[in-house]
């Protein structure tokens, strides 16, 4: 299996980003980043596939995941409705922020702890879930306190599981790694409007054919189909704010309304329209 090395869009001057309720659960997404990443889902019952551990989680899960350890989303294959908050942490603030403090030497030892993979459980998980989709809506000094808390009752858990026995190290190259990127990078900058097999060749210094090799190789997928499944994900995020489907296709990258309903079905097995009107009556 190979991975995907993720590309994490924040602002320049942030020590750390989020994503509230992203949804891929239509996309098998096994990828790495050098972001440590804290992430709670609730209301769902899915995979927990970290590094090399593999197990079933339900209802809801926290996990905090180490730099550079691959693994799969959290969402993936997942049918109810579900809420999910994603937390990158830049690893120069994880590893150089918490490391002179003696206040913050418990936190400090929880991320040293997360290069193994931690997830944690017991009635805390859903008040420290409660917390982190409360920080959307504040500001961004707020937000950093905020985290700085609730990572300190993170350290203070007392039912935790760590995924692996020794930290997950991981194998692949910096420059498979690098490469990935570049292609994520594009693909999350241009996903809106038409992309060829040509230019996005061009873009990572391959021939067409080479590229599509390579490409199916590492992802499993065909670069149209991937390209696809992401266009979808994002246009369910058109739909659950109240887009209506045209709007869905065209934001979304897709060129023929016909063909983004084509596509919508078989990757979700309903229609845009089916999607839109459950989500939004529930």
């Amino acid at each position: 299996m190979k991975v995907q090395l993720e590309t994490i869009t924040s602002q320049v001057n942030r020590s750390f980003s989020m994503l509230f309720n992203p949804r891929l659960s239509d996309l098998f997404f096994w990828h790495s980043h050098p972001e440590y990443e804290l992430v709670y889902i609730e209301g769902a019952t899915g995979t927990r596939h970290v590094g090399n551990h593999i197990s079933t989680y339900t209802d809801s899960d926290l996990v905090l995941i180490g730099s550079d350890i691959p693994h799969l989303n959290f969402d993936y294959g997942v049918q109810t409705e579900y809420s999910k908050v994603v937390v990158h942490l830049k690893k120069d603030f994880v590893e150089h922020h918490f490391e002179h403090a003696p206040e913050l030497r418990a936190i400090r030892m929880l991320f040293d702890k997360s290069k193994k993979g931690v997830a944690f459980s017991g009635a805390q998980t859903a008040i420290i879930g409660r917390r982190l989709f409360a920080l959307e809506h504040l500001k961004p000094f707020q937000q950093y306190v905020q985290l700085i808390e609730i990572l300190q009752l993170l350290s203070n858990i007392a039912k935790v599981e760590t995924l692996h026995e020794k930290p997950y190290i991981n194998k692949f190259s910096t420059r498979e790694q690098e490469r990935m990127r570049l292609i994520h990078a594009f693909i999350d900058t241009h996903y809106h409007r038409k992309i060829t097999l040509d230019e996005i060749a061009a873009h990572c210094f391959m021939t067409k054919e080479a590229f599509c090799r390579y490409f199916k190789k590492r992802t499993t997928y065909t670069f149209i189909q991937f390209l696809n499944r992401y266009r979808v994900s994002h246009s369910k995020r058109y739909l659950m704010a109240g887009g209506n489907v045209s709007e869905a296709c065209y934001r979304s990258g897709f060129q023929s309304l016909c063909y983004y309903n084509r596509i919508f079905k078989k990757i979700t097995l309903e229609n845009p329209s089916t999607f839109r009107g459950r989500y939004l009556k529930a």
